[in-house]
């Protein structure tokens, strides 16, 4: 987003030089008044207990007789209308000690009447106590600052730069955030214009903070909660990743980088930022090997979109749109190839060895393979509909689509190969991730699909226009033993055609509660119900789950069964005819006899 800014100056300034005098005298004074509008905001917890931010925006150099100020409607990178305006309390402004009118024109705006003053204070409280990576948080023990669901911004001047004061609870000692500190003042940051303040989240409390460097950058990691993590250990991995990621691109985009890292009892997700990163965690999740892994995986992941998405990003995706939805049907690189590509930075950090890497994307590909909305939507309409698909999850989320994270990471590791493969190991995905920042950089802008394939093809030396049409923009299977076979790696099914109900369940009041009913299967054909209690099969009255009951474990396919639920508090019996599972159970191994060709794929692929 930093590119298109400037070069939006240059060609500002360009065209300055060619207008005649006249003109320019006529914009100056505009100008001028634009340049001496000043933000500054003070932020302070006067009740924490409560979960409320006080914030004082103080803006300077007005000149019309009102001001428009906003919040914005999203969180870049969720990509969700969440309304975060909706938290907001006691707005009011004055000009010294006189109050002015204020007017609320729609859901995310109020008006300011400035009665002819050039500087104005803005007051308002947000309520934040929602947990999550994207949205703010605020207790007796520390604040969480998302700064989309915190700040306002004056109408038509995402340009403007500002200064952010911080005035810590009492008892909170420590500010951690991707902000450029004021020198010579204590807690006050500047973003150099709206697009930095919103990407720049701020963590206010007693979190342990440690660092390490690596890639020659700076890094701040924030812990809140504790946890039962070993910091030198941490160290140690994370620079790793750092490393690996950095190796790819060629350069580290970054002066300094802040990992803000929320310890919960259960906790989990990330969300991206231009040079920070939040991440939700279990706080007792490093003790093992499993959680351990887990964590640096999210690290890997994230730290990866430094360059795939806030740097090498879809067109769509910058300078934002605050108040709308941002469209791109490109997610499936942004977010996909993010998911492919934490993978590959394990392996290569040495935290994972290359038969995990393996056996884990060939797990994703068994999932995709088995979510019947993946023959229903494709990867860009996934990623085009995550406005209103992706974070709204219902009962049939799993028959009418599929993420774009889990398609677009097996699109990448199939395109992967396929680079690999038709370059006899000379060339891969990286070459072309590289390509692609190295253009986004160059012409100041995101990439459109079709840049993205024309580089890809360009790269690889071959047409990929049928690979588009089947998983990019098509729904076809996935063609799992050619393209492993690439790389010397057999793959086989091994999962079991055993009769098959097709459903998901709970324990509800004695009984089982069914909560998702797989297309095509029995219980979709003959008419079981999301929201039916199942009371007994063939008589044998439900256990904790329908898919533990042993009675269904000896039936056969074909075989009909007696299904007694209550609808609607009506007892009724449904027959349903057992089908197949169309589930695939995929199991991969490495070759030991695979070629010289094979071999060159192989290494090429995992770059090890």
């Amino acid at each position: 987003m930093l590119y298109v800014l400037n070069l939006r100056q240059k060609n500002y300034y360009m065209l300055l030089k060619r207008i005649g005098i006249g003109l320019l005298i006529l914009i100056a004074p505009a100008l001028v008044a634009k340049a001496q509008i000043k933000v500054n905001y003070e932020v302070s917890f006067k009740e924490p207990q409560a979960h409320y931010v006080h914030v004082n925006m103080q803006v300077s150099g007005l000149t019309k007789e009102y001001v428009d100020v906003k919040m914005p409607v999203w969180a870049p990178g969720s990509y969700l209308i969440r309304e975060f305006s909706r938290n907001v309390e006691g707005f009011t402004a004055t000009s010294g000690k006189t109050v002015l009118k204020t007017e609320k024109l729609k859901k995310n705006t109020w008006r300011v009447y400035t009665s002819k003053s050039s500087t104005i204070a803005i007051n308002y409280n947000v309520y934040a106590f929602e947990v999550s990576v994207r949205t703010p948080f605020i207790d007796a023990t520390h604040a969480f600052i998302s700064p989309t669901a915190i700040f306002m911004y004056p109408d038509n001047q995402l340009a403007l730069p500002s200064t952010v004061k911080i005035i810590p609870f009492e008892g909170w000692s420590k500010v951690s955030t991707g902000l450029e500190p004021v020198k010579g003042q204590k807690f006050t940051y500047l973003a150099k214009n709206y697009d930095i303040l919103f990407d720049s989240p701020i963590e206010v409390g007693n979190q342990e903070v440690f660092e390490f460097t690596a890639a020659g950058v700076k890094h701040e990691v924030a812990m809140y909660g504790g946890g039962n993590y070993n910091v030198e250990r941490l160290k140690v991995d994370m620079a790793k990743v750092v490393e690996q990621a950095t190796a790819i691109y060629g350069e580290n985009p970054n002066k300094h980088y802040t990992f803000i890292v929320h310890n919960f009892q259960r906790g989990g997700g990330g969300l991206e930022h231009l040079n920070s990163t939040v991440l939700g965690a279990s706080r007792n999740g490093y003790g093992t090997e499993k959680g351990y892994k887990g964590f640096l995986g999210l690290v890997a992941h994230e730290y990866h979109h430094l360059w795939n998405v806030k740097r090498l990003r879809p067109v769509a995706l910058g300078p934002f749109d605050y108040e709308n939805e941002n469209y791109t049907t490109d997610l499936w690189i942004a977010e996909g190839f993010t998911a492919y590509y934490e993978n590959k930075l394990m392996l290569r950090a040495g935290l994972t060895t290359p038969e995990e890497f393996v056996a884990t994307l060939t797990s994703s590909m068994s999932d995709v393979i088995n979510t019947p909305g993946g023959y229903e939507q494709s990867a860009a309409m996934s990623s085009f509909d995550a406005w209103i698909k992706y974070y709204r999850p219902n009962e049939n989320s799993n028959n009418s689509g599929i993420s774009y994270y889990s398609k677009g990471e097996i699109a990448g590791m199939l395109m992967d190969l396929e680079i690999a493969h038709a370059t006899q190991g000379k060339s891969s995905l990286d070459d072309v991730m590289k390509a692609m920042y190295e253009q986004c950089k160059t012409k100041g802008r995101g990439y459109t699909d079709a840049e993205f394939k024309a580089k890809a093809e360009q790269i690889s030396g071959i047409s990929l226009t049928d690979f588009w049409a089947k998983y990019v923009n098509g729904t076809d299977t996935v063609d799992y033993k050619k393209y492993l076979g690439y790389a010397g790696i057999s793959v086989k099914d091994a999962g079991e055609k055993a009769a098959y109900l097709g459903v998901a369940s709970r324990p509800a009041e004695g009984h089982v509660l069914i909560t998702a009913i797989s297309r095509n299967s029995a219980a979709w054909v003959d008419g079981l119900n999301v929201g039916d209690e199942v009371i007994s099969i063939d008589d044998v009255t439900a256990a904790p789950s329908i898919s533990s009951m042993a009675v269904l474990r000896t039936k056969k396919v074909g075989d009909v069964i007696r299904v007694r639920i209550i609808r609607d508090g009506i007892d009724q019996e449904i027959k349903v005819t057992l089908k197949a599972s169309p589930n695939v159970d995929l199991v991969s191994s490495m070759d030991a006899q695979s070629t010289a060709s094979e071999k060159a794929v192989f290494k090429r692929w995992t770059g090890i």
